[in-house]
């Protein structure tokens, strides 16, 4: 048995007591249950998130991580019908990282599960490949209707951002490769100088989601330096000089 098959240590399986011989965890087959991995960085959520799927009694959780090379390696190794994925953890972008993710395993359906509630990183989410966007702060009431449509196949977005996608205007005319509104609002002070921080006071946002939006910056436009983003916005004229 190589390390990568290799069950899990650091997730215990949760059949809550149920064995080989109870063919049944509160009314569903053990044939039906859903392997489930989570990846967060912060421990104490892993665990919350943990004992909320544990009391649906259909659940396996088979493993969890804390980065993205470990998120990564994890998937690849358990191959769990659903991921759940803290848009932010260290390592790199997780929308950089999930069309790597159904590489290693293209059978996982990915649910996001974020504090950020960006209509821009919903929409970059699910064109990634992700099937389900969840907010944090809605995980008790929506997290298990978005593990049971992903599992089955179908995309599942947080109502609220939903109807901001729905009433939210194109992106600006004229701006290239597909910038959002808020994206160009990121760039421009970005381009000056401005720190994540700053930019994040400027804008009322969280820092980590002008960490998210600057990621996506990237992504689009293929730079990943503060002088190469300069000299892009500067060709595209997108700030005065």
């Amino acid at each position: 048995m190589t390390p990568e098959t290799a069950y899990d240590q650091s997730a215990s399986p949760s059949t809550n007591g149920t064995g080989p011989q109870d063919p049944s965890v509160i009314g569903r087959s053990l044939d039906l249950a859903a392997t489930i991995m989570l990846a967060d960085d912060h421990r104490l959520v892993r665990s919350a998130l943990r004992s909320v799927l544990e009391s649906e009694g259909w659940v396996d959780i088979v493993a969890e991580a804390a980065d993205i090379e470990e998120t990564v390696h994890k998937v690849r190794g358990h191959k769990p019908d659903v991921l759940v994925l803290d848009l932010n953890m260290p390592g790199g972008s997780s929308l950089e990282a999930i069309p790597h993710l159904l590489d290693a395993s293209p059978g996982t359906a990915i649910v996001v599960l974020t504090i950020e509630n960006e209509p821009e990183l919903a929409r970059a989410a699910l064109r990634a490949g992700a099937s389900a966007f969840v907010l944090k702060e809605a995980a008790d009431t929506e997290l298990i209707d978005a593990i049971q449509a992903a599992r089955n196949g179908h995309a599942y977005l947080n109502p609220q951002l939903g109807a901001q996608i729905a009433a939210e205007p194109p992106a600006e005319p004229g701006a290239p490769d597909h910038l959002t509104e808020r994206q160009l609002e990121v760039l421009r002070p970005l381009v000056f100088g401005y720190t994540n921080s700053e930019i994040a006071d400027q804008l009322g946002i969280a820092e980590r989601t002008v960490e998210s939006h600057r990621a996506h910056i990237q992504q689009k436009t293929h730079h990943k330096s503060r002088a190469d983003l300069v000299a892009y916005a500067r060709d595209h004229r997108l700030v005065d000089y």
